[in-house]
């Protein structure tokens, strides 16, 4: 018994296995409380899905060298212009859905070699650049959304110029992926689609981390001298890691609007990279290493304690509606937590 417990702690790590237990606590309260726990776990599910591309996209970023992708505004963006085109092209449903996709796809390529250029200019501080970066664009955005010559009513305010901050996606494609083939065990409805969608996305990314070039990426990424002296470009590896990243950033958000309902214009990418970020560390990645096991106990994880924790705790308090507050300092948290294991896992 001992022995299994210390494998356990030397696979997840001592802080990981209190999250989990603190999860795992969480869900006995909310029974003990007679919370509608099937409800809670069907929306963990939801929330898994729609926010699992956004912390896949941070995996390339890392293993290529340049760190968490604090940048990810500028991949959310590319996906919000694409949703915008595909709006004004007049498509809906799945048609909709994936033609957003791929003409976000062009610009994600655009704005990511654009962005790697950037942090290949100002490596060691990628990071930091980053976050500035994708603070830069969304601001540069919230410019650019009034003044895009876009006609569609849904989108455009009925008086006056520019776009609106939230257009609703009924009739398009909202929960397209929510909605396809649908499985329900006992209580709880599983959405088949989405998290089909989110697992096919991983395994793409674990194949070409397998390809010739992905081994490349990662060389640059774990050991730059080493790679040089092996004869690849360190420089065009930590490009294709950036450019995979901006590119997942993009579909991302088009999963989690489809899945929300609404796509959210102006300063809404704004602070998106840095739950993202917190899921893959809370999930055992580091600033230099990280894996799609990575990516799916941390989104589950981070979401399932939101998700949970609010509920529990408004329950507990009874006084007053604690839902802001207590999201709020559970995410921060969470986030914190997660910033300061950047370097290592334990």
């Amino acid at each position: 018994m001992t022995s299994s417990l210390k494998r356990m702690i030397n696979t997840l790590g001592l802080p990981r296995l209190i999250i989990i237990s603190f999860f795992f606590l969480l869900i006995i309260l909310a029974y003990v409380l007679k919370l509608p726990v099937s409800i809670l776990m069907e929306d963990t599910l939801v929330r898994i899905g729609m926010n699992g591309v956004l912390v896949l996209a941070m995996v390339p970023a890392i293993l290529s060298g340049t760190g968490p992708n604090f940048g990810l505004p500028l991949g959310i963006i590319c996906g919000l212009l694409g949703g915008l085109i595909s709006i004004e092209l007049n498509l809906t449903g799945l048609t909709g859905f994936f033609a957003a996709i791929a003409i976000s796809i062009p610009f994600a390529l655009i704005i990511g070699y654009l962005y790697a250029k950037i942090l290949n200019a100002v490596k060691g501080s990628e990071m930091m650049v980053a976050t500035y970066t994708g603070f830069s664009a969304v601001f540069f955005m919230s410019i650019a959304w009034i003044l895009m010559p876009f006609k569609s009513p849904e989108m455009i305010w009925p008086i006056g110029k520019g776009l609106r901050v939230t257009i609703s996606l009924d009739g398009r494609y909202a929960q397209i992926l929510n909605k396809i083939a649908p499985v329900s065990i006992g209580n709880i409805t599983i959405p088949t689609g989405l998290l089909a969608f989110f697992l096919m996305l991983c395994l793409i990314v674990w194949v070409f981390l397998r390809s010739k070039t992905g081994i490349s990426m990662k060389a640059a990424g774990d050991n730059p001298k080493f790679a040089v002296a092996s004869g690849i470009n360190v420089n065009n590896a930590r490009t294709v890691g950036t450019i995979l990243s901006t590119v997942l950033g993009a579909i991302g958000i088009l999963v989690y609007a489809q899945s929300y309902g609404f796509l959210q214009l102006y300063q809404a990418p704004l602070m998106m990279a840095f739950p993202a970020v917190a899921a893959i560390l809370i999930g055992g990645a580091s600033a230099q290493r990280a894996k799609i096991s990575h990516v799916i106990l941390g989104v589950l994880l981070f979401q399932g304690l939101l998700t949970i924790s609010l509920p529990v705790a408004n329950k507990i308090v009874s006084e007053g509606n604690l839902s802001e507050v207590a999201r709020m300092i559970i995410q921060n948290g969470i986030i914190l937590y997660a910033l300061t294991k950047v370097g290592g896992d334990d």
